[in-house]
């Protein structure tokens, strides 16, 4: 249990579902306040998704990069479930609104958007290094939230503000989130740089 503790206050962990919770409750109450009773609009929906991701996103690597690499824990099972628990708090905190008149839904819409982007974090977090994880996922989300996406391929390029019963949306996200988890789980975030460190 001690090393669990550590492990999550290493990570940044509490102060990231502060973050993530204040978040989401800064985007409900406005929608609550001056729009309409119901779903928000898939806009808001996925803008709000892809925040609480860039939230998650300072989790993903620890204070030492070293120690992220020893032998000595199950560092795939261990990332791995770190994916998990991520997605589902995510998904916790924009599920609860649909007890309420101002929902993020539909329930389709914010699983496929979330561990699509969670996925494409972590393979972010792979590449480019924890600190830089969430550049990908913000620039894909802002373009498809600006260009309709028309058509097969157009879908697919524009997963994220696609509806839910799109089978090319829904492709690209499994594909995205399947990829990360599997990259992510056995590499683990890509070290930090002499530059990044000071």
């Amino acid at each position: 249990m001690r090393e669990l503790t550590l492990y999550v206050r290493s990570r940044r962990v509490p102060a990231a579902l502060g973050a993530a919770l204040a978040s989401t409750a800064l985007v409900w109450l406005p929608a609550t306040v001056f729009g309409d009773k119901g779903e928000v609009s898939s806009i808001v929906l996925v803008l709000t998704v892809l925040l609480l991701v860039a939230v998650v996103a300072a989790t993903l690597g620890g204070p030492d990069d070293t120690l992220d690499r020893t032998a000595a824990r199950p560092w795939v099972w261990l990332r791995m479930f770190h994916l998990a628990t991520a997605l589902g708090c995510v998904l916790v905190l924009l599920l609860a609104t649909l007890a309420t008149g101002t929902r993020f839904g539909p329930f389709g819409f914010v699983v496929r958007d979330a561990a699509g982007l969670l996925g494409l974090t972590a393979l972010g977090a792979v590449t480019v290094g924890t600190a830089r994880s969430w550049f990908l996922p913000l620039g894909w989300t802002l373009g498809a939230a600006t260009f309709p996406g028309v058509g097969t391929a157009g879908e697919a390029l524009t997963w994220q503000t696609q509806a839910p019963d799109s089978r090319p949306a829904a492709v690209v996200a499994a594909v995205l989130a399947a990829v990360g988890t599997a990259v992510y789980a056995s590499r683990g975030p890509r070290p930090r740089t002499s530059s990044e460190n000071v």
